[in-house]
């Protein structure tokens, strides 16, 4: 049972990741003609950046199995089985800003206009935050269907 429990974990992690990547786009569509923020620049746009955890059981064991399949071909598989901590942390995230430099516009009406007439616009591109979504809402999708999955395993080896 603690081999489901940690499946649930690390899809809980997975779409914990996926609900940040979901706050980002929606943090950036609302800023994109944000031209001046708290520090008097254009919004810059923000990105998740997620990297799985070096020291997590599944790298190590991975790690571990990539190794023997490379020395020989004869090697078995690992079939230890190795507690895994369902608090363990898989995945890490972090959210950034895009240093990309501000789009310049030619608006020499607006306000925050420069001397030339340019105005700096947040580095967002629509389109970009459209496919960062959908990709952040299959995966969340590819999540969900894993824990339902877990579940229906447990409930079937329950049955059994």
């Amino acid at each position: 049972m603690e081999n489901i429990f940690s499946s649930f974990a690390i899809s809980g992690q997975g779409l914990s990741v996926q609900r940040q990547r979901l706050s980002a786009v929606a943090n950036n569509i609302a800023n994109v003609n944000t031209t001046k923020g708290a520090d008097g620049k254009p919004y810059q746009r923000e990105v998740v950046i997620a990297r799985a955890n070096p020291q997590s059981a599944f790298d190590h064991a991975l790690q571990e199995q990539i190794s023997l399949g490379g020395t020989s071909p004869l090697h078995a598989p690992n079939t230890r089985m190795n507690y895994y901590n369902p608090d363990a942390k898989v995945v890490t995230s972090v959210t950034a800003h895009d240093n990309s430099p501000a789009r310049k516009i030619y608006d020499p009406a607006h306000p925050d206009a420069d001397v030339d007439g340019y105005v700096s616009m947040p580095n967002v591109n629509i389109v970009t935050e459209m496919v960062e979504m959908i990709g952040a809402q299959r995966a969340f999708e590819a999540n969900t269907g894993v824990i339902s999955s877990v579940k229906n395993i447990a409930k079937d080896s329950l049955d059994i």
